[in-house]
């Protein structure tokens, strides 16, 4: 069963990420562009969260 959920993220990361290619080379229909907007959201979010729980986990050292 957990097989199968990884599965199903790996795939909706791939699929995103083609999106995102395929809206920046241009011409995309509307629905890839949403799809790529969105995967480029959850990236940023991604990214921010895994910085503020770094950052708040150092901050008690000046080393």
């Amino acid at each position: 069963m957990i097989v199968l959920v990884l599965a199903a993220v790996v795939v909706l990361a791939v699929g995103g990420c083609v999106c995102v290619v395929w809206a920046a080379r241009g011409g995309a229909p509307r629905w890839v562009r949403v799809v790529s907007a969105t995967t480029l959201t959850a990236g940023e979010l991604a990214r921010k969260s895994g910085r503020t729980s770094r950052t708040n986990g150092s901050s008690g050292s000046d080393d």
